[in-house]
């Protein structure tokens, strides 16, 4: 049982950073799916200096400690271009952040989110929103289902018991976001085939690999029709060029050509599907460090990744063409194209597609269609303050 004061403090040294980066490996240790991310990964992502999100962002982080140790901490967060969203699209004037929570107990869990709130009143908002990690596009939501599996590459993984400390916190859902389980080793249904197969006589349309050795062209073509797509969706905030060239980056490595896939119609680039390989099957036996011989392991597996296991993190199709059986046709023909690849050349035997939105129709409509079921399920919570 928690024994002495509790007290919550502000990260203000290169000390406290460490002692932030390094409660989650602590409190996390004895759950055997979760997987600990590479510490420096997980510096760069809160420095101001190394993070583009922070060109149109900032943040504080907090600290909870008893007895002279760190029992758990928290972010508190302002995104100045969520703030320009429209309110009905989730985010909106007066909305602020937390996220990167972890805590020991119940009582630790109550002191830090009453700390990231004081913080976000100081800074005039008027709702929490929380947990989001930092950014949106980075790893919203708190794990509701799913806990008896590890995640795969750039999702979170929280223990069962947080979803209880945060709804006694005065919390309440305000989306779900939900990710789906395929068995990709097998054909998909006959319909689809067909489907596939009809686009395949269209002399419009076109699917195609991407170019690696063309890789900023082809980012700025997935990035326009990203945000076509996604401009309408609750919780879109536009991806900046700082941000932009600091996923390219991370990314980089894990780009293959044949599971990217651009479709065309009438030589115009209208939809994509980005598909990685789990990077987490690589990293979990790492342990957070690439010390001593973990970089070597890690260049290997990069070189020609075998994996059980793909995730789709990302899929759009030009506003124009959503309500359109264009729109199924070309997302049908993607995911079939990069799951014979998938299973040919890197040995996968699982997808998982998401984060989707709960109430994304056409999203949600594919994924039954290919008869993928529902593993996981994150929540953002929201409070006014």
């Amino acid at each position: 049982m928690p024994s002495g004061p509790l007290s919550i403090r502000p990260v203000s040294s290169k000390r406290d950073t460490k002692q932030f980066i390094e409660i989650a490996y602590t409190l996390n240790s004895g759950d055997p799916n979760w997987v600990p991310p590479l510490r420096d990964e997980v510096a760069s992502t809160i420095s101001p200096k190394k993070n583009g999100w922070f060109s149109h962002a900032e943040a504080q982080y907090f600290l909870a400690e008893r007895d002279g140790k760190a029992v758990g901490r928290i972010s508190a967060h302002i995104d100045r271009l969520a703030l320009e969203m429209p309110a009905e699209q989730g985010f909106g004037p007066g909305t602020g952040f937390w996220g990167l929570f972890e805590a020991e107990d119940q009582n630790a869990a109550k002191a830090l989110i009453n700390a990231a709130e004081d913080w976000l009143r100081g800074k005039g908002m008027t709702r929490a929103l929380g947990p989001v990690s930092l950014s949106i596009w980075e790893e919203p939501g708190l794990l509701v289902k799913g806990h008896d599996h590890s995640p795969t590459v750039l999702m979170g993984h929280h223990p069962a018991h947080y979803q209880g400390w945060i709804e006694a916190a005065g919390y309440k859902p305000a989306k779900s976001l939900i990710t789906y389980d395929l068995d990709v080793s097998k054909p998909f249904p006959p319909l689809i085939n067909r489907i596939v197969e009809n686009g395949e006589k269209n002399p419009k349309i076109r699917i195609r690999k991407v170019d690696k050795s063309k890789f900023d062209q082809e980012a700025a073509i997935i990035l326009a029709i990203l945000n076509d797509a996604w401009a309408d969706n609750w919780g879109f905030v536009p991806l900046t060029q700082p941000e932009i060239d600091d996923v390219g980056k991370k990314l980089k490595p894990l780009v293959f050509e044949d599971l990217i896939m651009i479709a065309e119609l009438e030589g115009e680039p209208v939809a994509f599907m980005v598909t990685l390989p789990d990077l987490n099957e690589a990293v979990k036996p790492l342990n957070g460090s690439l010390l001593p011989f973990g970089w070597a392991k890690l260049l290997w597996w990069l070189r020609k990744p075998q994996v059980r296991t793909m995730r789709v993190p990302l899929m759009g199709v030009v506003k124009r063409l959503q309500a359109s059986r264009m729109a199924s046709q070309l997302a049908f023909m993607m995911i079939e194209y990069i799951r014979r690849a998938a299973v040919a050349n890197y040995g996968a035997s699982r997808g998982e597609i998401g984060w989707v939105l709960d109430d994304n129709q056409g999203m949600n409509a594919i994924a039954d269609a290919i008869e993928s079921k529902v593993n996981r399920e994150y929540v953002i919570y929201q409070k006014p303050l």
